[in-house]
């Protein structure tokens, strides 16, 4: 097996894993373990404190002692058991802290994956965005099969509580991965082993990086914007859902499917219009999205709801993806996987945190007759996102991603 088909499906197996369980989270938790939006908010903010901590753990290892893709494979392996425990759980108290356990350990694969992919590449700005895609039809093909395969997301299967299956389903494809990876090209560290210092030991010598002005507000910014971002991954599925949306999963999927063309599209936008111009696009989409998703509904309106969801594509591609890129040029060669573990921090870890937090709260305080006024709840997001994409647009200077980056 050639080494870009590994890395294929390195990253197919690595989003599957994520987008059969994720989306419907909220969905499974609020109808059959009879979480409030405020407990729903707590599961979904493990994935936060994993990323808080992933930084430290990639910094630590990855960068300094042991080769990347050994690393993953075992954390991968450590999450088919967790999955397995979730598939268990019968109700939020004993399903809390095997979800705390599992993000722990799945959040630092994130940065991982990036790092066996960027080392075994010569332009990753060209290079990358082709091995990324097959991680976001890994996502696409987990939602398809729950719709449309399982029916899992289906009313009455829902009430029946076939929505467990999905961490069924997750726990054979970590364990999958985790055998797999470690077949993955050797990534070695590229540190110095030399005397170290505990700085550079917990990758904090990343933390440079922020003494430029520009990642500085980009480091800033990603947190801002990843507080709206919260609301989609929170909020999205329970609300088609809710308001009647057939096979809401697999619907959901449709972002995904544009996430894939715009990926490929993704680094000649980057070399023709520079990094700023992206990320304020990757913005801008967030907050259309929400005004779409505010005043659409399942008859009607329907198509603002499929085009808010179209949308995901741009909103992840020109900011999170292209920001990986920029994260990567930015790095010194001792510090790129703990510089991916930083933005990794920034956005799934700080910015989600607070966002979950929030949404938390916002939709429990419009819950009202057993449903949820949707309108007022996605308008918060909205406007939030709004405010974010001004202030970056005032205060970021462009930069040009060199083609050898």
């Amino acid at each position: 097996m050639g080494i870009r088909v590994q890395l294929c499906l390195m990253m197919f197996l690595q989003f599957f894993i994520w987008g059969g369980w994720f989306v419907t989270l909220g969905t499974f938790l609020g109808n059959n373990l009879g979480a409030s939006g405020n407990q729903i908010g707590m599961a979904f903010s493990t994935q936060s404190w994993g990323a808080i901590i992933a930084p430290f753990v990639i910094g630590l290892i990855a960068d300094r002692y042991f080769n990347a893709e050994r690393i993953l494979g075992i954390l991968h392996l450590l999450g088919a058991v967790l999955m397995y425990c979730l598939y268990s759980a019968d109700s939020f108290d004993a399903f809390y802290p095997y979800v705390l356990a599992y993000m722990l350990a799945y959040m630092p694969t994130l940065a991982l994956v990036n790092s066996v992919s960027f080392g075994q590449m010569q332009e990753p700005a060209r290079e990358f965005g082709k091995i990324r895609v097959w991680g976001t039809i890994g996502w696409i093909v987990a939602g398809l099969v729950i719709s449309y395969v399982f029916s899992w997301d289906a009313k009455d299967a829902i009430a029946q509580g076939m929505l467990k299956n999905t961490f069924l389903l997750c726990a054979a494809a970590s364990l999958l991965l985790g055998l797999f990876s470690f077949s993955l090209p050797a990534t070695p560290p590229k540190a110095n082993n030399g005397q170290t210092s505990l700085g550079q030991m917990l990758g904090l010598d990343a933390l440079a990086m922020l003494r430029d002005r520009n990642f500085l507000l980009f480091f800033v910014s990603s947190i801002l914007i990843c507080i709206p971002l919260a609301f989609y991954y929170q909020n999205a599925n329970p609300f088609l859902t809710e308001i009647g949306v057939e096979n809401a999963t697999g619907k959901m999927t449709l972002g995904q499917v544009s996430e894939v063309l715009f990926m490929l599209a993704l680094p000649v936008f980057l070399q023709r219009f520079g990094i700023k111009l992206t990320l304020l696009v990757g913005m801008g989409a967030w907050a259309l999205r929400y005004v779409l998703f505010a005043f659409g509904d399942a008859d009607g309106a329907v198509v603002m709801l499929l085009l808010g969801i179209a949308l995901h594509g741009i909103c992840y591609d020109f900011f999170f993806v292209s920001g990986q890129i920029y994260t990567n040029a930015k790095a010194s060669e001792q510090s790129k996987s703990a510089a991916q573990g930083l933005i990794t921090l920034a956005t799934y870890g700080l910015g989600m945190l607070v966002g979950f937090w929030v949404a938390g709260r916002i939709t429990d305080l419009f819950a009202q007759g057993g449903g949820h006024d949707w309108q007022h709840i996605w308008l918060y997001p909205a406007g939030f996102a709004a405010v974010i994409f001004v202030l970056f647009l005032l205060s970021f200077k462009n930069e040009r991603i060199e083609s050898h980056e």
